[in-house]
């Protein structure tokens, strides 16, 4: 080996060295930032109880414990609710949200889940949106609309399409925003490099089943039933800002 190979091996391990030393300082000294959703302590656990609201104008609600249970299979410290808002008609919609603790996988691809369940993503007309809120100011929400369909069997036996709409978006203690690659790979690390703080993102949920040619008056019903409950759960944008 020649003195031109010896430093730059040396060298390699020296950066290799410090690098781990830094993910040590980073993780011994980090802290959890605060979530973007309201919530509070539960009793012996390290998870939080996020307070969703009980109801919504025309709307009752109850939470889905099957749904959560589901969600058991995330990590630990993982915190979640999962209600279903049913109309005075026969339209509902399911909320949810996932709050991670130390751990971000908490906050999951909705491929994922939608898939496993049987729905094919129509990639063509899901896009990016926006869904104006007037509290706690006027603003616009960024979200994802995803379109997707399921052939079920209905009380006859026959099978039929239904489609399904499918809204999220991400929230920590500052930021709120429709695309998880701006939180994942700027925000979380900028503020755990910079600040030592693990921004705890939580990411919200909504979905609805219809009819197909029913899409868009089924989510203008979502886009009321977002500013109406969102406000009540979510903590940004904050007054003041």
């Amino acid at each position: 080996m020649n003195r031109s190979q010896a430093f730059f091996g040396g060298l390699v391990l020296a950066l290799m060295a410090a690098t781990a030393l830094l993910l040590l300082h980073m993780k011994a000294n980090q802290h959890l930032g605060a979530p973007g959703v309201k919530t509070r302590p539960i009793a012996g656990s390290k998870n939080l109880e996020i307070l969703m609201p009980d109801s919504a104008p025309g709307y009752t609600s109850e939470i889905l414990t099957n749904s959560e249970k589901v969600l058991l299979q995330l990590p630990k410290d993982s915190s979640f609710r999962c209600r279903l808002y049913k109309g005075t008609d026969d339209f509902w919609a399911q909320i949810t949200t996932v709050l991670m603790g130390s751990d971000r996988t908490s906050i999951h691809s909705p491929y994922i889940c939608m898939t496993g369940q049987g729905w094919v993503i129509d990639n063509l007309h899901s896009t990016v949106e926006k869904i104006h809120l007037e509290q706690p100011i006027a603003y616009d929400l960024p979200v994802n609309k995803l379109l997707s369909t399921k052939q079920v069997a209905g009380p006859d036996g026959k099978v039929q399409a239904i489609r399904g709409l499918y809204i999220y978006w991400y929230v920590d203690g500052e930021h709120y925003t429709a695309d998880s690659k701006l939180w994942m790979g700027w925000w979380m690390p900028r503020d755990l490099l910079l600040h030592g703080v693990l921004e705890r993102w939580a990411y919200i949920s909504v979905f609805a089943p219809c009819l197909p040619g029913q899409e868009d008056a089924t989510y203008e019903r979502l886009k009321k039933l977002i500013a109406s409950t969102v406000p009540e759960f979510q903590l940004v944008p904050r007054t003041g800002k």
